[in-house]
């Protein structure tokens, strides 16, 4: 079985905090997310790039993953060590089957399949467990399914198996928890919810918010352009001398309400991204702007 190296996928260093491990998922997310790389390896990149922060971004993954790499570097048998109880799914216990009707884990690898399948839920019927407090789980849900709404399962091993439907609305944020009432064996179960990072997307309450590119010349003069939303592409006005890091408000374009109804707004904020490999013609021309705008943006601060 092929040995995943989830850090050198991530290309981050070993040591790296969980905030540098998100921030290179998010890099990596938007240079390989299907909906923005049309390459066809892009799909299995992205694949590979969201197994990787799988494990590397969850606590008690990251710490197994590491004793893993670790014995595997001595040279000591990492494979049937890790991959005995406790190393996979156990056919007596009950899991999380995400996706709705399909199995989440079919997208990732044999290798994770393997080695962190047994990861993904907590077993309701363990003495500890039910004396420990609410009997939880989690699902990890992506932001579009947490817009709109989705399903889950839980596959209930214990005797006979069954599968129960959760319900998740749309709106749910990272946290919060959905009641199963009576799942386990009469016991209600709560399904803590686990938004995954958006390539494109990040979320403040029920706002989204969105970095856009825009040239200099789109900033400097104005222009229509387009922006992405949850609900597909709109048009949006740039006007005429807009400032790198200028935020606009699109309202209702944000994350359904919970409660109250209604949703909140998508805030664009824009990147002006400055020209590179200036032909002598336009070289000439931004001298001339320089000669002709004689101005120190620093003189506020007392500099040159």
């Amino acid at each position: 079985m092929e040995f995943k190296d989830y850090y050198r996928i991530l290309g981050v260093d070993r040591k790296a905090d969980g905030k540098a491990i998100g921030e290179a998922f998010r890099r990596l997310a938007r240079q390989y997310h299907p909906d923005v790389n049309k390459d066809p390896q892009a799909a299995e990149r992205f694949k590979e790039i969201n197994e990787a922060y799988q494990v590397l971004s969850d606590p008690q993954k990251r710490a197994r993953y590491d004793q893993m790499l670790e014995l595997r570097e001595r040279g000591g048998p990492w494979e049937q060590v890790f991959a005995r109880p406790g190393g996979g799914p156990r056919q007596e216990e009950w899991t999380v089957v995400f996706g709705g009707p399909q199995d989440l884990l079919g997208g990732f690898s044999d290798f994770f399949r393997r080695f962190f399948g047994d990861l993904t839920a907590v077993d309701p019927f363990e003495p500890a467990a039910r004396t420990a407090g609410p009997l939880t789980t989690t699902a990890e849900i992506s932001l579009e399914e947490a817009f709109r709404g989705t399903e889950r399962e839980l596959l209930v091993r214990n005797g006979f198996p069954r599968r129960v439907k959760v319900r998740i609305p749309p709106g749910v944020r990272t946290g919060q928890k959905v009641r199963v009432r009576g799942a386990a064996d009469g016991e209600d179960v709560y399904v803590e919810v686990r938004v995954q990072p958006h390539p494109l997307f990040t979320r403040e309450g029920d706002d989204l918010v969105c970095e856009l590119p825009v040239s200099l010349t789109e900033a400097l003069l104005g222009a229509e352009v387009e922006v992405p939303t949850l609900d597909g592409k709109v048009t949006m006005r740039i006007p005429p001398e807009t400032q790198n890091g200028q935020t606009f408000r699109l309202r209702g374009l944000g994350m359904p309400r919970l409660r109250g109804g209604g949703r909140g707004d998508l805030l664009v904020r824009v990147k002006v991204v400055l020209p590179q490999r200036l032909t002598p013609e336009e070289r000439r021309l931004v001298e001339q702007l320089a000669r002709l705008r004689r101005e120190n943006p620093r003189a506020a601060m007392g500099l040159k």
